[in-house]
C-alpha cells in the first residue's frame, strides 16, 4: 500500500513528534543510553522553544507511561484553579465567561513538575543532560515553521499597542519581523532562565535526583515562582475586551505537585485501551469504542463514516453533561458499561442528528451548559474587531485578539528495554499570555475551560482541575503494551485517534508490524455539534468536515443522510503520532504526521 513516508521499523529505539527537532533530539537522548523517559523529557523542553504557539513550560501535560514489567500510569501534570479563583470573583468582573487569553484564564502551570517527576522517578539522565538540547536552540537558534510566523502576524497588533506585551514583541518581532522559516529564532531570556535554574540547582548539592528535586522547589517557590506571580498580577487585556489581573498566587504554585494515576481502561476486540480519567476528555475515545456495534460496518464506507459522526456526537454529548474534576462523581464505569452503550447505539439512525443528546447514566438527570449554540458556516469564529487565522492539520485558529482554538504537541517514545510513553504537552501560548520579562515564556490560558454557571462537573471551581482537552494514548495487547499515539487538535483529538486506531486495528498489517503510517495517512474528518472547550464556547450542530480524499461517494452520501458538510482540503486533518513495540519479538516501530510539514519520526 502507498503511504507518505514508510513505517520505520527497528529494534533500538523510536520516537514520533511533532516537531522534527524534538524527535531528534529524544533520539539523540537514546543514542546516548538514555531511556524513553529521558528522550520524553529532551523532547518536550525543546518543543517549548520549537512550537512555542502550542506549548510552554507553564502550560499543561497528561502522559501515559508503560515501565517495561510495570503497570501503565497516567502523569498528570494539569495544575488546578487558584485559589483565589471562584466563580463569584468572574462574575463580579461582569463576566459570563472566562477569557480566552489573559492571566485571569492562568490555572496553576503543572507542566514543568510533571516533567521533572517523570525524570526524577523514571529517568536515568542528569537534568543538565535534558535540557541541553532545548538550551542550545534557544541560544544559538532554530529555523522557525510557519505556523510561528503567522501566528505572531495574527497578533501584532496585541504585541506593538499594548504595554504588557513589551517582551513577547521583544522575543518574538525582532527588528520589526515576525519569524519566518530561512531566519533563525532565538529565545536568549529562556536559555538563560535554564542556565540560572541549572546553576541554583547545583548548588543544592550533588546527586541527579537532589538536583531534580531543587528545580521542582525552584519553580514553585523560588526565582521562577516569584516571576509568574509578578506577570499574574499584571492587568492585561483580553478576550472580554478589559484589562484584568490573574488570581495566581505564590501559595498556589508552592502547594502544587505533579501526580500518577490509574488510567480509564477499555477492552475491544482484543486491544485495551487506556486513557487519561475524565478530567481530560480522554473517556471520549473509549466511549466511542463502547458504542461500536459487535460487526460495525465496513472500514471507510459511508456507512462506516456515518457510524462513527453520530457516535462522536453522543460520546462528545456525555463530555458535556458529566466530565470533570468531580472525584468520584463522574460515573464512568456505567458510561463504558455494555447496557448503556446499547441503549444509546440504539439511538443512531440512519439521518445525522442535529441535537445534543448527553445520557442519563444511573438514572442520573444530565446537566448541561447554557451555552451559545451560533452556527459558524465556514468552520471560522468571527466577531467584533477579530480575524481569525484558520490553519490545517491541527494548528491553532488564532484571532488578533489573541484567543487560540485547539492547540497543542505531542511526543511518543519506545525503547530497546520496552518502556514506553505518549504525552501531550500544551498551554502555555506566546499569543495567549504576555511572555514574562524575566522568564522568556508566558502563564496558561487553560481556565478558559471552565464554565462561570454553577453546579456543572466543569464548572470553575478553586482547587479543581479544569476539564482539559488534552489525550494522550496508550494500547495494550495480552496486557503487554503495544502502542503509543496521539494528536494536537483540541476537541478533535480523540476524534482523529479514534479514526487512527480503527485504521490500525481493522487493517491489515505491513511488513509484519502495524500499519501506522497507513492508519495516519487515512482521511480523517472531525464534527462540532457540541459546546467547543474554547472560549467563546460556540457549537456547530449537524457538521462533518472532511478531507477531500475521503471521496466523492462518501461526501455525497453523507449529505443525502443530512450532515452538513464542509470540504477541506486533503491534507487537513490531524497531526498522529505514533510508536509499536511487537513484546514477541522486541520489532520497534513509529510513523508520524504529513500534514503541516513538520511532524517526523526517527528510529533504529
Amino acid at each position: 500500500m502507498f503511504t507518505t513516508r514508510p513505517t520505520l521499523q527497528g529494534t533500538f529505539g523510536m520516537v514520533s513528534s511533532t516537531h522534527w527537532l524534538a524527535s531528534q533530539s529524544a533520539m539523540a537522548v537514546l543514542e546516548g543510553g538514555g531511556n524513553a523517559y529521558d528522550a520524553a523529557v529532551a523532547a518536550a523542553f525543546v518543543l517549548h522553544v520549537a512550537e512555542p504557539h502550542m506549548n510552554g513550560p507553564a502550560g499543561e501535560v497528561p502522559a501515559l507511561i508503560a515501565p517495561a514489567g510495570g503497570p501503565v500510569r497516567v502523569l498528570c501534570g494539569q495544575g488546578p484553579a487558584p485559589a483565589g479563583a471562584s466563580t463569584g470573583h468572574y462574575t463580579s468582573l461582569g463576566l459570563d465567561l472566562v477569557p480566552g487569553t489573559g492571566p485571569l484564564a492562568a490555572a496553576v502551570p503543572g507542566a514543568f513538575d510533571a516533567w521533572m517527576l517523570l525524570l526524577r522517578d523514571h529517568g536515568t539522565r542528569t537534568l543538565a543532560d535534558v535540557l541541553s538540547y532545548a538550551i542550545g536552540y534557544a541560544e544559538h537558534g532554530h529555523a522557525p515553521v510557519e505556523g510561528v510566523g503567522e501566528t505572531v502576524r495574527a497578533v501584532r497588533a496585541l504585541f506593538e499597542k499594548e504595554p504588557e506585551w513589551a517582551a513577547s514583541a521583544a522575543l518574538y518581532l525582532p527588528g520589526g519581523r515576525p519569524p519566518a522559516p530561512g531566519r533563525l529564532m532565538r529565545n536568549p531570556v529562556l536559555a538563560a532562565t535554564w542556565r540560572r535554574l541549572l546553576a541554583e540547582a547545583a548548588a543544592a548539592g550533588p546527586g541527579r535526583e537532589t538536583r531534580i528535586e531543587a528545580a521542582r522547589r525552584i519553580w514553585r517557590e523560588g526565582f521562577i515562582a516569584e516571576a509568574l506571580v509578578r506577570a499574574a498580577a499584571r492587568p492585561t487585556l483580553d478576550t472580554s475586551g478589559e484589562h484584568h489581573a490573574g488570581t495566581l498566587t505564590g501559595d498556589d504554585l508552592a502547594r502544587y505537585r505533579a501526580g500518577y494515576e490509574d488510567p480509564v481502561t477499555y477492552d475491544w476486540n482484543g486491544w485495551t485501551v487506556c486513557k487519561p480519567g475524565p478530567w481530560s476528555q480522554g473517556p471520549v475515545l473509549a466511549q466511542q469504542l463502547a458504542l461500536l456495534p459487535a460487526e460495525p460496518p465496513e472500514y471507510g464506507t459511508p456507512d462506516h463514516v456515518h457510524l462513527l459522526i453520530e457516535n462522536s456526537k453522543l460520546a462528545m454529548a456525555d463530555r458535556e453533561a458529566w466530565y470533570g474534576d468531580a472525584t468520584g462523581d463522574v460515573p464512568v464505569r456505567t458510561l463504558l458499561s455494555d447496557d448503556y452503550n446499547a441503549a444509546r447505539r440504539a439511538l443512531v439512525g440512519d439521518d445525522a442528528s442535529y441535537e445534543l443528546r448527553p445520557g442519563s447514566p444511573d438514572g442520573r438527570t444530565p446537566r448541561l451548559a447554557r451555552h451559545r449554540d451560533a452556527k459558524r458556516g465556514d468552520g471560522r469564529r468571527e466577531g467584533p474587531g477579530e480575524t481569525w487565522v484558520v490553519a490545517a492539520t491541527g494548528e491553532p485558529t488564532v484571532a488578533a485578539n489573541g484567543a487560540t482554538a485547539g492547540d497543542t504537541c505531542h511526543i511518543d517514545v519506545v525503547d530497546r528495554w520496552g518502556n514506553m510513553i505518549s504525552a501531550m504537552p500544551s498551554g502555555g501560548w506566546l499569543q495567549s499570555n504576555p511572555v514574562v520579562p524575566e522568564l522568556g515564556f508566558p502563564l496558561g490560558t487553560r481556565l478558559q475551560m471552565t464554565w462561570l454557571e454553577p453546579g456543572l462537573p466543569n464548572s470553575l471551581t478553586p482547587g479543581r482541575r479544569p476539564r482539559a482537552t488534552l489525550s494522550p494514548s496508550l494500547a495494550l495487547r495480552g496486557g503487554e503494551p503495544v502502542m503509543a499515539f496521539g494528536t494536537p487538535g483540541g476537541d478533535q483529538q480523540d476524534q482523529w485517534q479514534l479514526h487512527f486506531f480503527l485504521a490500525v486495528a481493522l487493517r491489515p498489517p505491513v511488513r509484519g508490524g502495524l500499519d501506522l503510517q497507513g492508519a495516519i495517512d487515512a482521511p480523517n474528518w472531525h464534527q462540532e455539534g457540541f459546546p467547543a472547550s474554547f472560549h467563546p464556547r460556540t457549537a456547530r450542530p449537524g457538521s462533518v468536515t472532511v478531507e477531500s480524499r475521503i471521496g466523492e461517494r462518501t461526501i455525497g452520501e453523507l449529505r443525502r443522510r443530512g450532515h452538513d458538510v464542509t470540504v477541506g482540503g486533503p491534507w487537513t486533518e490531524g497531526r498522529l503520532c505514533a510508536v509499536a513495540r511487537d513484546p514477541e519479538t522486541g520489532l520497534l516501530s513509529a510513523a508520524a504526521n504529513p500534514r503541516g510539514m513538520q511532524g517526523y519520526a526517527a528510529g533504529r
